[in-house]
């Protein structure tokens, strides 16, 4: 058995993180990675009752047994274990379809091990995607996700203090997936040229855009985006909003998508392409996808 209350890594860490306040019983994701695997030992340091859910995607001959190492580290902390299976094909958007996959098993609430250097990865990527402020707000911060302001090296510590063997999985170093060169090219770049700590200034700015993207979305919900006068008329950073909130499917459309249909609101255009096989067209003063 693991008794996290006598190590010093959780002690110092515990004060950091953002689990839900009442103790109670609590999903948590688990790859068997260090962050995950620190999730895990966090939430039972923090007094709640966790369940392990491992998704296995079956895309190594290897992965099934990754789902025996976090059934033993659930065991060793008193948790309860969930073994999970998704069938993912090789192919294009591998990341993308492993992604919703997981959110389609996963129960919902689930708490996940994103630290602060998948928030400055997301953000980074969520820049090159043209995603405006919404992107650069990052992951939002909530019970959901309790180690947003922990760094990688601080999981990685925990788990080596603690003896975990955690699971390398080989694809996160595999230069096709875009995240893997932001982390292990874009990034140490970045420190370089700016001889800082690059994750640790995106992850913080994060939160002053959140702020402000929060208080923009307010203003931008009084717009009727199917009115094409109205939304022609509005100040621009509220229009452009108010266009991506309305043609999000799950993610908000880029800034190009977003300019041709405020195109199409000013009557330059009777309709434009959104991709996804729809479009936006107006008639009579009026905006609808189709």
């Amino acid at each position: 058995m693991i008794d996290v209350a006598q190590s010093h890594v959780v002690r110092s860490l515990l004060p950091a993180t953002n689990f839900p306040p009442n103790p109670g019983d609590v999903a948590c994701a688990v790859s068997g990675g260090a962050d995950s695997s620190a999730l895990l030992v966090l939430a039972v340091a923090a007094g709640l009752r966790p369940t392990a859910y491992h998704v296995d995607h079956g895309l190594r001959p290897e992965s099934h047994r990754e789902a025996d190492v976090v059934a033993d580290l659930a065991r060793q902390l008193g948790a309860d274990f969930v073994a999970l299976r998704a069938d993912i094909a090789p192919g294009p958007n591998l990341e993308a379809r492993a992604r919703e996959a997981r959110r389609a098993l996963l129960p919902p609430g689930v708490l996940t091990g994103h630290t602060a250097d998948d928030q400055a990865e997301t953000i980074l990527m969520n820049l090159m995607r043209g995603s405006a402020t919404e992107g650069l707000a990052g992951m939002r911060t909530d019970h959901t996700k309790p180690l947003l302001n922990l760094r990688r090296r601080d999981t990685e510590a925990l788990c080596a203090s603690l003896g975990i063997d955690v699971v390398v999985d080989p694809s996160n170093t595999d230069p096709r997936f875009q995240r893997n060169r932001v982390r292990h090219e874009l990034i140490p770049l970045m420190n370089d040229i700016a001889r800082r700590d690059v994750p640790a200034i995106i992850a913080r700015e994060a939160q002053f855009f959140a702020d402000d993207d929060d208080y923009l979305h307010e203003l931008a919900a009084n717009i009727d985006v199917h009115d094409a006068v109205a939304l022609a008329a509005a100040p621009l950073p509220l229009s452009r909003r108010a266009i991506r909130r309305w043609l999000a499917d799950p993610y908000p459309p880029d800034a190009a998508t977003v300019e041709r249909v405020l195109d199409v609101a000013r009557g330059l255009h009777p309709g434009c392409d959104i991709g996804g096989g729809r479009q936006v067209r107006r008639s009579q003063q009026r905006l609808r996808w189709e």
